[in-house]
C-alpha cells in the first residue's frame, strides 16, 4: 500500500494575538481530512539542508505571526517551491519587516515568493462579520459559493501581478479587498489566504473546504 503524501504545519512567533498552537492543531486535522500525512512543527529555520520531516513534505501550511526567519531560510524555501513544493499561507504569515515604508531586504526573498505583505487592518475597526465572494472557478474554491465571516480585516500589497484572486470582500466604503489567491513559484506552487485569524474563522465550513483544497491544489493533486 503506498504511503499517503505529507505536509507540515509550520507555526512561527511571538505575537500574543495570535493563537499559535491550536492553530497548529486546526490545521494538522485539515491536511489530514485532505488525505495528508500531516507534521506540525515551530520555526521557520529548516530549509537549509532540511531534514526528513522536512525536506518529504509535499507542501508547507504556514501559521506564522512574527518571530525570526532569516533571509537565507527565506530563499532556500523558494528554491523548495521553485522545484515543486507548495506553499499555503494563512493570515499573518504576510506580516514581514518595513524600512521607510518599502518591504525590509532581509524579507524580499519572501515577499516575492508569497507575493504579497501586510499593510493594515484597513480603515475602521479591525474585525468584524462580512461577506466573501467568489470570483474565480479553480481548485481551491470548487464547490464553495459566497459566504458571511466573523475576522479580522487584513489589507496588503502585492509584490507583482502575477496572482488569479479567487475571493474578495467589500468594505463599507466599496473599495474591493482581496482575500485569496494563487499563483505560481517556478514548479512549484503557492496560495495565500488572508483570512483565519481564529476560531471564529477556523471553525467555518466554507474556510475549512477552502483551506483543504488549497492544500490539495498547492501539492498538485
Amino acid at each position: 500500500m503506498p504511503h499517503p503524501e505529507r505536509a507540515m504545519v509550520i507555526v512561527n512567533g511571538d505575537d500574543i494575538h495570535h493563537d499559535l498552537i491550536t492553530a497548529s492543531l486546526v490545521f494538522q486535522t485539515l491536511g489530514v481530512e485532505a488525505g495528508f500525512a500531516t507534521a506540525r512543527a515551530m520555526g521557520l529555520k529548516r530549509f537549509i539542508d532540511p531534514r526528513p520531516v522536512t525536506a518529504d513534505a509535499s507542501v508547507y501550511v504556514l501559521y506564522t505571526a512574527g518571530g525570526e526567519f532569516p533571509a537565507e531560510q527565506q530563499r532556500a524555501l523558494a528554491a523548495l517551491v521553485a522545484a515543486g513544493k507548495g506553499v499555503v499561507a494563512i493570515h499573518a504569515s504576510n506580516v514581514l519587516g518595513a524600512v521607510a515604508g518599502a518591504i525590509a531586504p532581509g524579507d524580499r526573498p519572501m515577499y516575492e515568493l508569497l507575493g504579497n505583505r501586510y499593510l493594515s487592518h484597513g480603515p475602521g475597526h479591525h474585525e468584524g462579520r462580512f461577506n466573501v465572494e467568489i470570483v474565480a472557478e479553480h481548485p481551491i474554491t470548487a464547490g464553495v459559493s459566497d459566504f458571511e465571516l466573523f475576522d479580522e480585516f487584513y489589507e496588503f500589497a502585492l509584490a507583482d501581478e502575477k496572482v488569479d484572486v479567487l475571493a474578495q470582500r467589500r468594505r463599507g466604503d466599496g473599495e474591493i479587498v482581496p482575500v485569496l489567491y494563487a499563483r505560481q513559484a517556478g514548479l512549484g506552487r503557492v496560495c495565500y489566504l488572508a483570512l483565519g485569524h481564529d476560531m471564529r474563522a477556523w471553525g467555518e465550513p466554507p474556510f475549512r473546504t477552502i483551506v483543504r483544497q488549497a492544500i490539495e491544489w498547492a501539492a498538485h493533486r
